[in-house]
């Protein structure tokens, strides 16, 4: 295993001579694959895998791989540490009060501000506030009664519309 000049002494500097492709492989050992299964989930040969293993254990100086996983799942834990850095928090937001008319929430009252400023002829529409949610019982079954009566309509003006037209076509 001298022939590549590995060896080191230091955990540290063995950790640093490892590739990025080679902790990969080692990675992928360490959940028991074999070469074969590390190149089809890598992507590459099954030769550059076991080149990269291979390479790896001499850096590491280990005898076999097996080995070299046991070696290399110990320098992981020292040194693929994620530092956490302390995250500095805005202090919480406190709401304040504020009065909207009609007891509408804010994205409703910004709204109809910003259609009041673009288009004066919807200020004064009818519909203004027929799309709230929050209409008491008695007003939404208006509504809905409403709606009614002008589906009956819209019914028999078709009815009506196709009668005509049934009569001019036949003659």
């Amino acid at each position: 295993m001298t022939d590549s000049g590995s060896h080191p002494s230091d955990d540290a500097a063995c950790w640093a001579r490892l590739t990025d492709k080679q902790r990969a492989c080692l990675d992928l050992l360490l959940a028991h694959q074999t070469s074969k299964q590390i190149a089809r989930h890598l992507n590459i040969s099954k030769q550059a895998v076991d080149l990269r293993l291979t390479t790896a254990r001499r850096i590491m100086g280990a005898d076999s791989r097996a080995a070299a996983a046991v070696r290399y799942a110990r320098l992981k834990q020292t040194y693929d540490r994620i530092s956490c850095d302390a995250v500095i928090l805005a202090p919480q937001a406190e709401l304040l009060p504020s009065d909207f008319p009609d007891g509408e929430s804010a994205a409703l009252a910004l709204a109809h501000s910003a259609s009041l400023t673009e288009r004066a002829d919807v200020a004064d529409a009818p519909t203004k506030g027929l799309w709230r949610h929050d209409h008491p019982r008695l007003s939404r079954a208006w509504i809905m009664a409403a709606m009614f009566v002008a589906l009956v309509l819209l019914i028999l003006a078709g009815v009506t519309i196709g009668e005509t037209l049934t009569r001019l076509i036949s003659g």
